[in-house]
């Protein structure tokens, strides 16, 4: 291990940090696309139950689609070349959708009905009762799915630099050819930073976009405890 830290030297980190930023950059959009396009698809799954398990399905089957190969055919799907960045969003926009499909059904049914009657009844129109009462409900349930859509998709971008794509997975082709550990080291801490630094964006704006949920924690911890007392002092 001491051999390890004091060879880290060694490694070009402004060739980490131009990877490190280049990673960032192919990693978000995947990420607001298949969230973004996941919403209607996820409604309609949920207002149609005909519709749901052929929905979840075709998510089911295209999460199924190893990656590599994917990656090889984006070119001659969507008209780019091999080493187009778009290769790797397109794709990975994909797998986000696939993930995200399942999670907006099951979020928007987990609202409660009384809940849509009551809005309904007070005058909301089937629009605005969307976007005003089904979506901030469901977020904390799609904000769980987001998350791990946002760690998936920092991983699976590492498997672009097989065809090409400059990336973090540069470090580990790099490493391996070479045998040099360190690097392979360097881009899995890179890596894992990014997709630390997503999940603590994703789980402050939570906090921020849907504070009753930090209540509602609260609350239950202290119902436990009190459950827990009652118990022992039975």
């Amino acid at each position: 291990m001491s051999w390890l830290w004091s060879n880290f030297g060694l490694i070009d980190y402004g060739q980490v940090w131009q990877l490190t930023v280049i990673h960032i950059g192919l990693s978000i959009p995947p990420i607001i696309f298949g969230f973004l396009i996941s919403l209607p698809i996820g409604w309609v799954a949920n207002r149609y139950h005909a519709s749901r398990g052929t929905l979840l399905t075709i998510g089911g089957i295209l999460y199924t689609i190893p990656s590599l190969p994917l990656f090889i055919a984006m070119p001659s799907l969507i008209g780019t070349k091999i080493l187009n960045p778009v290769n790797v969003i397109v794709a990975l926009t994909i797998y986000a959708l696939a993930l995200m499909v399942r999670t907006t059904a099951d979020a928007l049914g987990s609202v409660s009905g009384d809940v849509l009657q009551s809005a309904t009844a007070v005058g909301f129109s089937g629009w605005r009762r969307f976007w005003a009462v089904e979506l901030p409900l469901a977020g904390p349930v799609l904000l769980a799915g987001l998350r791990v859509v946002s760690v998936s998709t920092v991983s699976l971008v590492s498997v672009g630099s097989l065809i090409g794509v400059n990336n973090l997975g540069n470090l580990f082709i790099d490493g391996y050819q070479r045998s040099f550990p360190e690097e392979v080291v360097v881009g899995i801490l890179a890596v894992m930073a990014i997709a630390f630094a997503f999940d603590g964006i994703l789980l402050l704006l939570g906090r921020v976009l849907w504070p009753w949920t930090r209540v509602d924690r609260r609350n239950r911890r202290v119902t436990r405890r009190e459950q827990v007392r009652a118990v022992t002092e039975a």
